[in-house]
């Protein structure tokens, strides 16, 4: 005799509340562009924020100065260009000034697989299209440059609370790097 599972209800309701969802759901969900601009713009503020703290970084960046790099996901598009200082300058989209000297194209169109990749500590997977030169110069930023939140958080509170809040902000991290690796690796055969 086959038992009918406790949670066929929950299955039930959800494909109710599927077929009741609009077809230009993924649209709906789109922010307005106005939105995407200001978290762009507060990505390119974060980042030369982190910039300011390697002058190893501004120096390889100086040389690459009005070079320019675009970073496509899913339908959305960022792109920056390198300023004399070595920071980053927002491009607008609409109105590109030339063509970009490197192209990256993040393959995972999932978030949650996006987000699940950079928890456990990898690389998503990316497309270059470009000037190697400048793919090396990005690839060396990515690989050495790292926001020191204790440093900026010591500024504001003093160093012992911010050497206790960032011990706790580990162990957090690490408590959900060990949760979502058994979601990522595949099951055994039974």
């Amino acid at each position: 005799m086959a038992t009918q599972s406790p949670f066929s209800w929950l299955s039930d309701a959800a494909n109710k509340l599927r077929a009741n969802l609009p077809a230009d759901l993924p649209q709906a969900l789109m922010p307005p562009p106005w939105a995407v601009q200001e978290l762009q713009q507060r990505v390119v503020l974060f980042l030369n924020h982190v910039l300011l703290q390697e002058p190893a970084a501004r120096d390889r960046l100086q040389r690459q100065r009005g070079r320019s790099v675009q970073l496509h996901w899913r339908d959305q598009v960022f792109q920056c260009q390198f300023t004399p200082a070595g920071l980053l300058e927002l491009l607008p989209v609409g109105q590109p000034v030339h063509t970009p000297d490197l192209v990256l194209r993040v393959s995972e169109s999932s978030p949650v697989a996006l987000a699940r990749s950079v928890l456990q500590g990898n690389k998503p997977a990316i497309r270059i299209e470009g000037d190697v030169q400048l793919a090396a110069e990005v690839n060396w930023l990515i690989d050495h440059v790292r926001w020191d939140p204790e440093e900026d958080l010591a500024r504001v509170i003093g160093d012992a609370p911010a050497h206790t809040l960032a011990q706790i902000a580990q162990r957090v991290v690490a408590a959900l790097r060990d949760f979502v690796k058994p979601l990522s690796t595949p099951k055994a055969p039974s």
